[in-house]
């Protein structure tokens, strides 16, 4: 196997470099929102999104028409795109989750930005372990892609059963349970402030568990999102790239289309299918690459289709988030006129 930087599209200056920038971004705009909280106007937001998007566009184009192919990716364009794409549409429907965890905490619309900020260094952070994490197994163990093609297709079964039901509910995990029940708080958010003392005493703020709420649960999203664009492309430089813009655009995206969110009803059932076929895909690179004792007797199984090729998997990201939106619009479009005609009456013509 190759070693993780010696055949990536990027040398370890490249990284440095989209390390540092990355982490100047987050810096000047950690700096930015903490000096003056506020709720963005849609024209900040939409300004912000188009920018990171946009760069996201050219970082993709600029890949597809520089970067050489090699045998970590073959086609690094491409293969960004269907990453980021995909990243980003799970990122969408982790919005659904972080709108009513804004809710239940009940955090001042000033305020969300912070949080969301905050939580998206948290992911950031997370996520990067778990980039160099699956890298560094993928490259000792071939047989790797087994497991992540087996809990993508779980996974997408399970989104699948639960269809929209489970954006409704959301449960703290022990570990916000625990803070909440053994470290004192207050019942009252002081700005931003994740710490604050009082008649002497060193207490936690909503915002501190809100903000961990947000972390750790990033953390369940990683589990899904990492395997599945591992499944587009096995060089960790793109996977990271993919995860950074994805994630940069969420907090401008969350204000954009907050009241969106809800009309988006078939979202979960479009993931659903995207997960199953990464995984499909995943299950067949694994028998292509087969080592397993136990599997056509440890040799590689060297069938052409079982090598799909990106510009298919591209296809088939594209198609079904463009079909899921329409389909979405559209019915919950009709709904919504037949729930107000419930509601008012049909209309009666009048006759002169």
């Amino acid at each position: 196997m190759s070693s993780m930087f010696g055949d990536s599209v990027a040398s370890p200056l490249i990284w440095v470099i989209t390390i540092v920038v990355t982490v100047g971004v987050l810096v000047v705009d950690l700096f930015v929102i903490g000096r003056r909280p506020h709720e963005p106007s849609m024209r900040e937001v939409s300004r912000h999104l188009a920018f990171f998007v946009g760069l996201a566009i050219l970082f993709g184009i600029a890949l597809w028409v520089f970067a050489e192919p090699h045998e970590l990716s073959p086609a690094p364009g491409p293969e960004f795109f269907a990453g980021w794409l995909t990243e980003y549409s799970l990122s969408v429907d982790n919005l659904f989750i972080f709108l009513i965890i804004m809710t239940k905490f009940s955090v001042p619309r000033q305020y969300q930005q912070t949080a969301l900020m905050i939580g998206i260094v948290l992911a950031l952070i997370m996520r990067a372990i778990f980039i160099f994490v699956g890298a560094a197994a993928i490259n000792q163990y071939s047989w790797v892609f087994y497991i992540f093609g087996a809990f993508l297709i779980w996974t997408a079964f399970k989104l699948a059963k639960e269809g929209a039901e489970d954006e409704e509910e959301y449960e703290e995990n022990k570990l916000i349970k625990f803070v909440e029940h053994h470290f004192p708080a207050t019942k009252e958010y002081h700005g931003t402030k994740l710490l604050i003392k009082e008649n002497g005493k060193r207490l936690i703020t909503p915002m501190f568990i809100v903000i961990l709420t947000l972390g750790t649960t990033d953390l369940l999203f990683a589990l899904d999102s990492i395997p599945a664009i591992y499944g587009l492309t096995r060089d960790p430089y793109l996977v990271f790239t993919a995860n950074i813009f994805a994630l940069m655009g969420l907090r401008q995206l969350y204000f954009l289309i907050g009241g969106l969110l809800q009309r988006l009803i078939y979202l979960s059932y479009g993931l659903a299918f995207l997960l199953g076929f990464i995984g499909v895909k995943l299950i067949f690179h694994a028998l292509h690459e087969n080592e397993l004792p136990f599997i056509n007797g440890g040799e590689h199984i060297d069938v052409a289709w079982l090598e799909i090729p990106i510009w298919v998997s591209l296809t088939v990201i594209v198609g079904t988030l463009a079909v899921t939106a329409v389909v979405s619009l559209l019915v919950s479009r009709n709904r919504d006129r037949r729930d107000l005609e419930e509601q008012t009456g049909p209309r009666r013509e009048t006759t002169g």
